[in-house]
């Protein structure tokens, strides 16, 4: 798959330093919100690198979680990052998951659904293996709004080049707003569905912190940079950069928001 077109996501250490360190800080406020009792059993569909997955042990106190994710790449890394018994990591379509109606008290999925292909399968997917009163629950980032990171990135891009904005995420991915996504939790029989912005501080050193993540090629924002010639790319950076809000030290400070939904089945 094209990866400035499709978003194809494989190399866990280039993620980590693209989105994965602000991810790990959203979680926590995730879980805060959802409030799920100790000692239960959770899944984390689109598991990644497994930083949802590792927030959870810290954070929930669950006597297990399972890890699902499609690539191979990153149950790998997720398996070796995350050292605790009470976590599994397997190869899954979070279409087809592989386990049995009513075998979790929470699933969970973090910044993965709108890159599945017919995302209201996997909604239902994680309904089915939620027992009844349990907790569903997706967060997706903001990239319309206030996911500043790509924001600055696309606008820049979308300013040199008018193709680039066919591969905004914030034009592709319309689900990624609140009232999407409540529509699509009600979709699929889930009750009491709510939704809120969760915003994390998302502080660069200086340019070079904000811009590395950009040359590993994982995800669409960086598929798209390393795709253009080193002419090109250059003329970008250096657009992003007058662009950016930068503080005397050089440091940049900015905000990355993403809309959680909850409900249950």
């Amino acid at each position: 798959m094209n990866q400035a077109k499709g978003g194809f996501w494989d190399d866990g250490a280039a993620y980590e330093s693209y989105v994965g360190r602000w991810s790990r800080m959203i979680g926590r406020e995730f879980l805060t919100w959802l409030d799920v009792p100790k000692e239960r059993r959770w899944i984390d569909v689109g598991c990644g690198t497994g930083g949802l997955s590792q927030t959870i042990l810290d954070y929930a106190s669950p006597r297990e979680v399972r890890g699902v994710d499609f690539s191979e790449g990153f149950v790998a890394f997720a398996s070796n990052q995350v050292s605790d018994k009470r976590a599994q990591f397997e190869v899954g379509d979070a279409r087809e998951l592989p386990f049995e109606a009513e075998e979790f008290d929470a699933a969970v999925s973090g910044l993965v659904l709108n890159f599945v292909p017919e995302p209201e399968k996997a909604v239902a997917e994680m309904r089915r293996v939620v027992r009844s009163g349990g907790t569903v629950s997706v967060y997706v980032f903001d990239y319309a709004g206030k996911m500043e990171m790509m924001r600055y990135f696309w606008t820049a891009a979308a300013e040199l080049d008018s193709a680039a904005a066919e591969l905004d995420e914030g034009n592709r991915f319309p689900i990624c707003q609140s009232d999407p996504l409540e529509r699509l939790f009600q979709g699929t029989g889930l009750k009491d569905v709510k939704t809120r912005p969760i915003d994390v501080p998302t502080i660069f050193r200086n340019f070079d912190d904000y811009w590395a993540p950009f040359l590993r090629g994982t995800g669409p924002a960086p598929g798209y940079a390393m795709s253009l010639t080193e002419g090109k790319r250059s003329e970008l950076r250096e657009r992003i950069r007058e662009n950016l809000p930068t503080d005397e030290d050089g440091s940049i400070h900015l905000i990355a928001r993403v809309w959680g939904v909850r409900g249950v089945p």
